[in-house]
């Protein structure tokens, strides 16, 4: 028996006895209480089916990423949205949303409000958070911040009953900030921080967290001394340092690794790297064995409804059903998705997307590793 299942096995009998379930995401974790035993049973069904990697499902996702918009206010370096996605953009309706969460809302556990792009583009948003909110869903969105210096902005955040939001700020002077966040203004995400923590404040909100997000790389790692200062100053409930994915801009390559290795932005402290290497230095080590959970727990909806398997199909070009004219279960329990699943278990490394992403190297776990330090300065997220 794996060393991880006996945990599971006393994590879920206490979840049954106590009806209260605790999820970490990015080391950030949120507690839930009073969870009905249908949501509990089914979060049970799908932990034991990532062991087993069924072709059909167990059960019905804990986890949800949803793109509201694929639009962007600004131009990162690295991002797929700087080039061209080579899709439609637009912003996900209202609609669509609320039929996602009428159909499996009651077993969700977490939604991350984002994908590509920046979410609070769309108008609706909040709404959306408020609708999913009915079903002791927890919400987690990304913001590049520049919204947010508008206090309208930042009321309509905090009565939305979002749980966290992540500012990005990748470095504490516009000279270390705009290299990546370019088109960026350092001092209109401060502001737009400012404005939400006071509006918290002021409006006596216990959400959502605050949490002021440090992609370490070469350009600003000699900041991070003093973020913690900044941090402080500035109000925020956490500070997490991530390490950078150093990929180019062609997610579907089936070999990445000299840029790995060599990209411009990657820290010279180790530490803050995101992949491992060997004994020489310059190979990233491969794992024999995906720890990937995607498929059975998490799936990604475009702001039009096309589901994807992870965020690392930004072009769609592996997508499997359509929102706008299928239902959930048909794409979820689907003859594409089973496929899939299949062909994980078996060969992982013979898959375009897998071999390649993140979770295929040492250092690369997305749910344990990418993020290196976190710190926190008030109460977390319960």
């Amino acid at each position: 028996m794996s060393r991880g299942v006996i945990p599971k096995i006393f994590q879920g009998l206490k979840a049954l006895s106590t009806r209260q379930v605790r999820i970490e995401c990015d080391r950030i974790p949120y507690d839930f209480q009073s969870v009905p035993l249908k949501k509990i049973l089914n979060w049970l069904l799908v932990e034991t089916s990532i062991y087993f990697k069924p072709e059909r499902p167990w059960g019905w996702p804990t986890h949800l990423q949803i793109e509201p918009t694929n639009r962007c206010n600004l131009r990162c370096a690295l991002c797929p949205v700087s080039i061209g996605l080579e899709r439609p953009a637009g912003e996900m309706e209202l609609h669509l949303f609320k039929k996602i969460i009428d159909e499996i809302g009651d077993y969700v556990f977490l939604i991350l409000l984002w994908d590509w792009g920046e979410p609070f583009l769309n108008p609706s948003i909040y709404e959306m958070t408020s609708y999913a909110k009915q079903k002791g869903i927890k919400l987690v969105s990304s913001t590049n911040g520049h919204l947010f210096k508008n206090r309208e902005q930042a009321d309509k955040l905090i009565a939305s009953g979002i749980d966290s939001i992540i500012f990005a700020l990748d470095g504490i002077s516009q000279e270390t900030y705009e290299p990546y966040r370019q088109g960026g203004s350092l001092e209109s995400v401060l502001q737009g921080i400012r404005t939400v923590v006071l509006r918290k404040r002021e409006l006596r909100s216990k959400t959502p967290m605050v949490n002021l997000r440090f992609i370490v790389m070469k350009h600003n790692e000699h900041e991070i001394p003093a973020l913690k200062t900044l941090a402080r100053s500035l109000g925020v409930d956490a500070l997490t340092l991530k390490t950078l994915n150093p990929v180019n801009l062609d997610f579907y390559s089936e070999d990445k690794s000299n840029i790995r290795n060599h990209n411009e932005f990657l820290p010279e402290n180790h530490h803050y790297r995101r992949f491992k290497c060997d004994s020489t230095g310059q190979n990233v080590i491969r794992l024999r064995k995906n720890p990937c959970k995607q498929l059975w727990n998490n799936p990604v909806i475009h702001w039009n409804g096309a589901v994807c398997s992870c965020t690392y199909d930004p072009k769609e070009k592996y997508v499997l059903g359509e929102l706008q004219y299928e239902t959930f279960k048909n794409i979820w329990q689907g003859a594409l998705y089973r496929r899939l699943r299949r062909q994980f278990r078996e060969n992982w490394n013979q898959l375009p997307l897998c071999r390649e992403c993140s979770y295929a190297f040492k250092g690369g776990n997305c749910g344990k590793e990418i993020i290196t330090d976190a710190f926190f300065f008030n109460t977390t997220n319960s």
